[in-house]
């Protein structure tokens, strides 16, 4: 039996951060499946589209990932598309209060879909979305934090 993953959240954008949690992933589940969420209520810089585009970029050659757009409850989606796991990336201990809060809310939801955690790589743990596109907006070299396809979204939303 295949067992499949579902990691989800807006990437807005990708960073090398959110791809060591997903390469990681593909060697523990024959399926992980990259839910991009819709997130009209956090206003993302970049469209669902361009989100699912940099994410495909990002992730290119890992063959057992999927990468999905979606705009319903995470739960719900995982059982849609036959997923019974849902992976959440812990970078510091500030991250658990919300992820744990959710995790017990997705529970509550869909208790037939368990959460798992997993931590990324130490040399990834300080890097957030939301840091990148500041340093991005500002000039700042996100080189080193993102894939190439994910720094040239950037800056063309730099541009505008």
């Amino acid at each position: 039996m295949a067992v499949s993953i579902l990691y989800p959240g807006t990437f807005d954008p990708v960073t090398n951060g959110h791809a060591d949690l997903v390469r990681r992933a593909a060697r523990l589940f024959d399926r992980v499946v990259v839910a991009i969420a819709a997130n009209p209520g956090k206003t993302p810089a970049f469209s669902l589209q361009q989100r699912v585009d940099m994410v495909r970029a990002a992730l290119e050659g890992i063959t057992n990932v999927e990468v999905l757009g979606f705009a319903e409850l995470t739960v719900a989606f995982a059982r849609k598309h036959g997923v019974r796991a849902i992976l959440r990336g812990l970078r510091a201990v500030s991250d658990f209060e919300f992820e744990f809060q959710l995790a017990a809310m997705n529970r509550h939801l869909g208790p037939d879909v368990e959460t798992i955690f997993m931590t990324p790589a130490e040399e990834f743990t300080f890097i957030s979305s939301s840091l990148v596109r500041e340093i991005a907006a500002l000039g700042g070299d996100v080189a080193p934090f993102v894939h190439p396809a994910v720094m040239a979204e950037l800056k063309k939303l730099k541009k505008r």
